[in-house]
C-alpha cells in the first residue's frame, strides 16, 4: 500500500481551517436558509436544487479535504483530477442549486437585511452583471485555466499554500461565473451563444490537454520523481494528466452543450405551440 507521511492513503485527510470552515459555513447557511424559507414564506427550494447543491458540496469537499488533496502533491494527474472536479462537476452542480437566496435566508435577521441592502447597491449589481455576461465569464474562465498552467505559476502552487489556495479559488470562482452565465441566460435567443461558449471551452481545454499529452518535455519539473512511488514516470504522469483534461473534462462541457441544445429545441417547440394556440384563439383555425 502506498503511504503518505507514514500513513495509508485513506488516512490522509486535510483539515485546513481555511478550507474546512468555509465548507462548514456554506452547508450550515444553506440548510438553515432552506428551513427558514419553508417556515416564513411557505416556500422551500426545489428538491432537485437541494440535491444539486448537496452533490456539488460533497464533490467540493472531497476534492479539497479528501486524500485526493494530499495525493495531488505527489501526482500531477491527481492534481488534474482535483481541478476538474472543481470546475466541471462541483461548480455546475452548485450553480444548479441556486444557493444565493437560500444562504441569504440562512443569515440572522439583522445580517440578512444588511447583506440584502448591500446586494441591492447599484455598483455591486452592475459588477455582477458584468461578471456573468456570457462572453466575459467565458473569457475569465479560459484565462484562469491557461494562465495557471504556465509552468512558473503552476510550480509556485507546489511550494506556497497561499498561491495554491489562490489557484483553487480562481478555478472554482471563474467556473461558477461561467456555468451561471451559460445556464441562466435571460433570453431564449441567447441560449445559442451559451452552446457556443460550452463547445469552445471544450475545444480550448482539449487543446491544452492534448499539448500536455503529446509533449516530450516535462512541464513541471518541481514534481521531481514523486510519481515513481506510484509506478509512473514523470512524463507518463504528465501525459495522464493531459488525457484527463483532454477527454473527460472536455466531454463534461460537450454534454452540457448537448443538454442546452435539447432545452433550446424544446423551448422553440413550446413557443411555436403557444403561437399556434394564440392564432387559433383569434381566428378559430
Amino acid at each position: 500500500m502506498v503511504m503518505l507521511a507514514g500513513n495509508p492513503i485513506w488516512a490522509e485527510w486535510s483539515w485546513e481551517p481555511g478550507v474546512v470552515l468555509p465548507l462548514a459555513a456554506s452547508a450550515l447557511l444553506y440548510g438553515r436558509g432552506a428551513i427558514v424559507l419553508r417556515r416564513r414564506t411557505s416556500r422551500t427550494p426545489d428538491s432537485r436544487a437541494i440535491a444539486c447543491f448537496a452533490s456539488g458540496w460533497v464533490v467540493l469537499a472531497l476534492a479539497l479535504i479528501s486524500p485526493l488533496h494530499e495525493i495531488s502533491e505527489q501526482l500531477f494527474s491527481a492534481h488534474m483530477v482535483q481541478h476538474e472536479l472543481l470546475m466541471t462537476v462541483s461548480a455546475p452542480l452548485l450553480v444548479l442549486g441556486r444557493p444565493g437566496i437560500v444562504m441569504l435566508w440562512g443569515l440572522p435577521s439583522d445580517a440578512r437585511h444588511r447583506v440584502g441592502r448591500l446586494l441591492r447597491a447599484r455598483a455591486l449589481r452592475a459588477t455582477w452583471r458584468a461578471l456573468v455576461r456570457p462572453f466575459d465569464a467565458w473569457l475569465l474562465h479560459g484565462v484562469a485555466i491557461w494562465a495557471w498552467h504556465i509552468p512558473a505559476l503552476f510550480e509556485r502552487t507546489l511550494t506556497s499554500d497561499a498561491v495554491h489556495a489562490l489557484q483553487h479559488a480562481s478555478f472554482l470562482g471563474s467556473a461558477l461565473l461561467f456555468w451561471w452565465s451559460v445556464i441562466y441566460v435571460q433570453r431564449r435567443a441567447a441560449r445559442g451563444a451559451s452552446i457556443v461558449y460550452l463547445f469552445t471551452t471544450a475545444v480550448h481545454t482539449g487543446v491544452l490537454g492534448a499539448l500536455m499529452s503529446f509533449s516530450r518535455i516535462i512541464w513541471y519539473p518541481a514534481y521531481g520523481d514523486r510519481a515513481l512511488a506510484w509506478g509512473l514516470t514523470p512524463l507518463t504522469d504528465q501525459q495522464l494528466a493531459g488525457l484527463i483534461m483532454w477527454i473527460p473534462a472536455s466531454v463534461a462541457y460537450l454534454v452540457a452543450a448537448l443538454l442546452l441544445i435539447r432545452l433550446w429545441l424544446r423551448e422553440s417547440e413550446w413557443a411555436v405551440a403557444r403561437a399556434e394556440r394564440a392564432s387559433y384563439a383569434l381566428t378559430g383555425h
